[in-house]
């Protein structure tokens, strides 16, 4: 996994595909989605389920 400054594969993956969180792990080497679960939320602080819900939210601006 990248620093959590930059767009790893993985947060990429969950931001621009519906694709199953299992089939993502898959994807970038983990043969299990608990282990890629348990990575992502060590590296970004969040779960990657999570990850994805709050790229779907639509950015608060100040006024």
């Amino acid at each position: 996994m990248s620093p959590a400054g930059a767009c790893s594969p993985p947060a990429r993956l969950l931001r621009d595909t519906d694709s199953p969180l299992g089939t993502i792990a898959r994807k970038v080497g983990y043969t299990s989605e608990f282990a890629f679960a348990k990575a992502f939320k060590r590296e970004y602080g969040q779960a990657p389920g999570q990850y994805r819900r709050a790229d779907d939210q639509p950015p608060l601006i100040a006024v």
